[in-house]
């Protein structure tokens, strides 16, 4: 990471800290990885003509999102509306607010424009499209709209050859607001078992987005925005054949860190996984040199959040898989369960030898790691990450957030 004193939200240790130095629970994050797979996903869309918007939810944290944006200035995506306001603070322009809006939103998106922000708003119905059409009628404001496209029955959206997409984008240019293209989700990507039916996912959200923009199109709307994401599809799909569809644009977020949810769709290896949570043991220890069938930990789901991940496909990864604390797997060993503030470690019967090793050595000051089953989530726990390169911790990087 080109670390720098001058990022905001940056601090950079007089000296390396030794992780055993640290406070647990808390969140690191292995630069190097982190570095490698952002240039994974920009190689991937290389001489592609997309651009890259990368979705700030997953970092939420200045110094990670320069690593990841083309400049300061963006583009960008947002899950919420303070991470927008937070990022135009450092200086961001060019935002997409990738969730859809509601009127409690409307006067601080308006507020971030007449800051100078090309912000784009998302929705997907008649009812919001007339509320904000009245609220900016009333206020003078002019608002970039995105029209959300369903191209795989996850989540929200209209079908992409619907009459309703036509006619929401119709009344948004009557009532004087902009309506600067569409926004399509592969969200459904998560619960696909094969890299191959991923990449038939991508093809297909793809084609949903250049369909809906086509329809637009005929209408007489420049649609100048075709913007689709997920971190399978951007990584799984053709780039040059969404680009030839018209894709003007990839969001994506996971791919800065990845997880156990990206190695178990196959988007990446184990050994991609950049973030970890540092915890320290503090419970069963070995008594008179017999090892416990259950370990407790510092790390509850105030650490780790309680997202499974995959646990329909792979039960036993629990919330998370468990290494030693410089990061070598220990096969057998997982957090079975979880409260606020403990980790319930549980030791398999066919547990490695460097499993057992580990565990037969275990003292007060015996420390682990727990890869996360879904980063995002992980994240969101922590108000900062240590950022650590060669076994050390070198810096601090803080988090943004907020609704």
């Amino acid at each position: 990471m080109s670390a720098s004193q001058d990022k905001p939200g940056l601090v950079i240790f007089q000296k390396p800290l030794p992780l055993k130095e640290l406070a647990t629970p808390c969140l690191l994050l292995d630069t190097d990885k982190m570095e490698a797979n952002i240039r994974r996903f920009r190689e991937h869309w290389r001489g592609s003509g997309v651009t890259i918007r990368p979705h700030l939810k997953t970092c939420r944290s200045w110094p990670l999102a320069l690593e990841c944006m083309e400049s300061s200035e963006g583009p960008a995506c947002v899950a919420t509306m303070g991470e927008a306001e937070a990022i135009a603070q450092y200086g961001a322009r060019d935002i997409v607010l990738a969730v859809g809006i509601r009127p409690s939103l409307f006067a601080r998106a308006n507020a971030l424009m007449q800051k100078g922000c090309s912000l784009k708003i998302l929705l997907d119905s008649m009812t919001m499209a007339e509320a904000l059409t009245e609220w900016a009628t009333s206020h003078d404001a002019v608002f970039s709209v995105l029209l959300e496209v369903d191209c795989d029955g996850h989540r929200a959206g209209l079908a992409p050859d619907s009459q309703e997409l036509v006619t929401i984008a119709n009344f948004l240019k009557a009532g004087g607001q902009d309506v600067a293209g569409i926004l399509t989700h592969a969200g459904s990507a998560y619960d696909i078992s094969s890299i191959e039916k991923i990449k038939e996912l991508a093809l297909r959200e793809a084609e949903a987005a250049a369909r809906a923009a086509a329809l637009l199109r005929e209408q007489g709307h420049a649609c100048r925005i075709v913007s689709i994401g997920s971190t399978p599809t951007g990584l799984l799909g053709n780039a040059q054949k969404a680009a030839d569809l018209g894709i003007t644009e990839i969001r994506a977020g996971v791919f800065v860190f990845m997880d156990l949810v990206m190695e178990g769709l196959g988007v990446c290896t184990r050994d991609d996984i950049a973030l970890n949570v540092l915890t320290s043991m503090i419970g069963g220890f070995p008594v008179s040199g017999r090892i416990q069938d259950r370990i407790l930990a510092d790390a509850g789901w105030a650490a780790l959040s309680s997202d499974r991940g995959l646990a329909s496909r792979f039960e036993k990864q629990g919330y998370g898989l468990v290494c030693d604390m410089e990061g070598t797997l220990l096969p057998g060993l997982v957090a079975a369960d979880l409260n606020q503030e403990h980790t319930m470690m549980r030791l398999d019967k066919d547990a490695a030898d460097i499993t057992l090793a580990t565990l037969s050595n275990a003292n007060a000051s015996t420390r682990l790691r727990i890869i996360p089953n879904h980063a995002c989530a992980t994240a969101m726990m922590h108000k900062e990450y240590y950022l650590v390169r060669n076994g050390q911790a070198y810096a601090k990087a803080y988090r943004f957030g907020g609704w």
